[in-house]
Parts: structure tokens; C-alpha cells; sequence
């Protein structure tokens, strides 16, 4: 089996999974911190791979199963609940 096939199948277990409560909250605010760790860092090299996780973990945040969705659910129906699936 070769990388991308790898990668592949990771991203079939992890799409056919069910979202945790909060998950994205968490995974945003783990994003936030590796950014702003990347800014307090002297080392470049750690600048550009904390900056780059931070980047990844909050686009993550955004669209993994459902996040951008979900907000969106959340917005129309004015905040006070939960979009039905």
C-alpha cells in the first residue's frame, strides 16, 4: 500500500465516523495556540511548523464533518439550536 492509498483509507474511517460534542472547539482552540506559539518562538523552523499545524488544525476545525455546515445551521436558525440531520 502506497501513501496515498493510505491517506485515502484514513480519510474514509475519519468521514464515516461520528462527530464528538464539541470536537470542533477543541480542535480550533488547539489551532489557536500553535499559532500564537508560532509568533512567541525565536526558532524559524518551529515559527513555520507550529504555523502551519495551527493553519491546518483551524481549517480543520472549520470544514471536518460537518463544521462550516453545522455554523451555518446554527446562524438560521438564530443560534438556538443545533441543526437536525
Amino acid at each position: 500500500m502506497d501513501l496515498e492509498q493510505t491517506i485515502d483509507k484514513i480519510k474514509q474511517v475519519d468521514a464515516a465516523r461520528a462527530d464528538y460534542p464539541g470536537e470542533h472547539f477543541v480542535v480550533l482552540g488547539a489551532g489557536v495556540l500553535l499559532l500564537l506559539a508560532a509568533g512567541r518562538s525565536r526558532s524559524f523552523l518551529m515559527r513555520v511548523v507550529a504555523g502551519a499545524a495551527g493553519g491546518a488544525l483551524i481549517g480543520r476545525a472549520a470544514s471536518g464533518t460537518g463544521g462550516i455546515a453545522k455554523l451555518a445551521g446554527v446562524l438560521q436558525n438564530g443560534g438556538l439550536a443545533w441543526p437536525r440531520r
